[in-house]
């Protein structure tokens, strides 16, 4: 019956990665990988997270099952940077659970949403291509809406038009923040805006927040899920902290559940750890460990968030060299000075993207997404005076 499986393409950025480890060329630049990278090209452990990690090996007494729900600790010290310190569980209407990352989280309300009745599920594009691709898979009907006006600020007609369509019972799908790929968010005054539709629609939100951190600050960052939360009966909040806690491979995530009904919250969760017990069992505790004794001690709490201030400051320093640059060949780099995140997209041709890695080993996403951090003092020059020469 195996024989009966066709060949899958292969995934693009992973044959990018290849190409880029075999070009011997000194100089050559990599902006596919969406991994923070430091000044020096380097992707680092946290040292609060090292610190964590070590009390782990002092500490830790037991490696034994945890549940479905996994370390319920760490879901619950997240809460307050994620929906705020006054009212973090919304008059006991908020609950969560761990999971495998952001993706895990993900899946986790996507099913949780269909298995709610959900049958529709409206995003912006583009957008991270696994959101479709997990909708896809739990034969969820996607429909599409431009994410970017013409103008390169977020596309609030587009967005209107499709909540005046989307039917009662449907979902939407929102980056919280540091959209990715086109690093392009809402403004505070459009999230306002964007409540009082969603609330209007009945539609039920799903929020990805896998950047928090990572654009203007975590209160900062938050704004538009928490904006939502206490304007809609209901919703769904994916979390990641691979990405503003360096644990990339640990895939550390939590899924959390606002119900219009306190009462009905037992209900929900017990939905989500089935799901949860027949996709992945339970969820790998190391690093939603580590970050779990991070935000229990002030210390090693104040030691991440400075990491992650010199993190968001050094992409911003990126961001502000790029817009700088201004116009650059053909191409405008002025608009990368107002997004956030790691991710920009470049109005770039196929022929133009072949061109700059062929020629000057400059590695990027076929859609023309680069990755900010991926640009340091040691190489931006080089980057932009290449893109003028592709671009003339």
């Amino acid at each position: 019956m195996l024989e009966t499986l066709t060949q899958q393409p292969p995934d693009a950025l992973l044959a990018l990665i290849k190409l880029y480890g075999a070009d011997p060329r000194a100089d050559k630049i990599d902006l596919g990988v969406g991994v923070y990278r430091t000044g020096q090209g380097d992707t680092p452990v946290f040292a609060a997270v090292k610190a964590a990690e070590q009390k782990l090996v002092d500490e830790q007494d037991s490696k034994a099952y945890l549940g479905p729900e996994g370390d319920m600790e760490f879901v619950h010290a997240l809460m307050p940077y994620v929906f705020g310190k006054a009212d973090p569980t919304m008059g006991g209407r908020i609950e969560g659970m761990q999971t495998p990352g952001g993706t895990g989280a993900v899946r986790l309300a996507a099913a949780l949403a269909r298995g709610a009745g959900v049958g529709t599920v409206w995003m912006g594009t583009p957008s991270w291509p696994n959101h479709a691709q997990i909708l896809k898979d739990l034969g969820m009907t996607l429909k599409g809406f431009s994410h970017a006006a013409a103008d390169g600020t977020a596309d609030m007609d587009s967005l209107r038009a499709a909540l005046k369509e989307a039917a009662p019972g449907d979902a939407i799908l929102l980056h919280g923040c540091c959209h990715n790929p086109l690093g392009i968010d809402y403004t505070k005054a459009q999230w306002d805006e964007l409540a009082g539709l969603l609330a209007d629609a009945g539609v039920l939100p799903i929020l990805d927040l896998a950047y928090q951190g990572l654009g203007h600050g975590m209160d900062e960052d938050a704004y538009g899920v928490r904006k939502v939360l206490s304007t809609v009966p209901e919703a769904l909040v994916a979390y990641s902290c691979d990405k503003n806690f360096g644990l990339y491979r640990d895939r550390v995530g939590a899924v959390y559940a606002m119900a219009a009904d306190p009462a009905q919250l037992d209900a929900i969760l017990s939905n989500g750890a089935t799901l949860a017990r027949a996709s992945w069992s339970m969820p790998p505790d190391h690093g939603a460990a580590a970050v779990r004794l991070i935000l229990a001690d002030p210390k090693l709490t104040a030691l991440w968030l400075d990491e992650l201030d010199t993190m968001r400051t050094r992409m911003r320093q990126v961001r502000d060299r790029l817009a700088a640059a201004g116009k650059v060949g053909s191409l405008d780099l002025t608009p990368c000075g107002t997004q956030n995140g790691l991710f920009s997209v470049l109005a770039l041709t196929p022929e133009q993207i072949l061109k700059l890695r062929t020629d000057h080993g400059i590695y990027m996403a076929g859609s023309g997404r680069i990755n900010i951090a991926g640009l340091t003092t040691g190489n931006i020059e080089k980057f932009i005076a290449d893109l003028a020469t592709v671009t003339a």
